[in-house]
């Protein structure tokens, strides 16, 4: 249930978003994610940090259309060409930074290194939500989110995208 009536954003790490998922064996559907997180949880900004691939513009602008805005961060590839981004600095700058322009957070990730920003809105009467992707978060972020963590492995049959477009590379 929805404590905050105000401004609520979703700060999404899209990487751990589409690999958690995808390690469960389904593919999310962008769309029907965005629609959840406006009917569940009043969102009216949606935030996905992602690492920036200019072969993956079209995946861009679909999700612009969608309704998200996305925080691009450069990638860098190691010795064996596997891009890395690592845009949790750039999630909690933001949403320490931005903090007066909402009322409400939901973050999207399975990832304890958000833990202390989970405090913060906790602490602070922001936090609404922790989406966590795979089927267990880490042990500090469920510890801290306590009951404000949901797995979105138990919304497969709402939010998993049917088979016409799976083929698609989802963000990084």
């Amino acid at each position: 249930m929805r404590k905050n009536f105000g401004r609520v954003w979703a700060f999404i790490d899209a990487n751990n978003l589409h690999l958690g998922i995808k390690s469960q064996g389904w593919v999310l559907d962008w769309g029907r994610f965005r629609t959840y997180l406006t009917e569940k949880y009043g969102v009216t900004e949606a935030l996905i940090f992602v690492g920036y691939l200019p072969e993956r513009e079209n995946l861009y602008r679909r999700l612009k259309v969608l309704g998200y805005r996305l925080i691009f961060k450069p990638v860098v590839r190691d010795s064996e060409g596997k891009v890395k981004a690592n845009i949790d600095a750039d999630l909690v700058l933001q949403a320490a930074l931005r903090w007066e322009e909402y009322d409400g957070a939901v973050l999207v990730t399975s990832d304890g290194d958000f833990y202390s920003l989970v405090r913060a809105w906790r602490r602070g009467g922001k936090l609404e939500a922790v989406l966590s992707p795979c089927s267990s978060a880490s042990r500090l972020l469920s510890r801290e989110a306590g009951a404000a963590l949901f797995h979105l492995g138990q919304l497969r049959h709402l939010l998993e995208r049917k088979e016409e477009g799976k083929n698609e590379k989802g963000p990084r």
